[in-house]
């Protein structure tokens, strides 16, 4: 496959919408018929069960859209001393990968508002939140269908900080 003869930043810089920009994006593909998934997360120090999750969710409908929590969600969440990657350079490496389609983000603390503005056929998620996952009636109200991905063991962000704690 090539590539235009720009820089990769500006590459995947084409692929980042807002959420209400993604929407607008989505509904001539949606009146060919093509399907939308919905994969969020932080992504924070991207791996490769983050590539394992992402590509699987790119499997299960014609268009893949990742939604990224911003940096104040991950505060609120996940530590007040998270993200490592800032929004703009995770949403780059997100964009950057083949096999997604688009990039938004999400300020909210869980998808479900997002969920509702974007309506995909397919949400993926990781097989951890089961399929009572918050995101299960949202869902259900919007017609989409749920998706859970097995997590492979040893691949988590956590895994990855300790790691790197452990070389110091």
């Amino acid at each position: 496959m090539r590539y235009p003869q720009t820089s990769w930043k500006a590459f995947s810089e084409q692929k980042i919408h807002s959420p209400s920009d993604a929407v607008s994006l989505l509904a001539p593909l949606r009146a060919k018929n093509k399907t939308v998934g919905l994969l969020n997360g932080s992504f924070d120090l991207l791996h490769a069960g983050h590539l394992h999750i992402l590509y699987e969710a790119s499997k299960v409908a014609d268009i893949l859209v990742v939604a990224l929590n911003t940096d104040a969600s991950i505060k609120r969440y996940k530590s007040k001393d998270r993200p490592i990657i800032g929004l703009q350079d995770r949403m780059e490496m997100i964009a950057a990968l083949a096999f997604v389609d688009y990039v938004t983000w999400f300020d909210e603390d869980d998808p479900r508002q997002l969920i509702r503005l974007i309506r995909p056929d397919v949400h993926v998620n990781g097989s951890e939140y089961g399929k009572d996952c918050i995101e299960a009636s949202t869902l259900e109200e919007c017609g989409g269908a749920l998706h859970l991905v097995d997590r492979i063991p040893g691949l988590a962000t956590s895994t990855v900080i300790k790691a790197i704690k452990n070389l110091c």
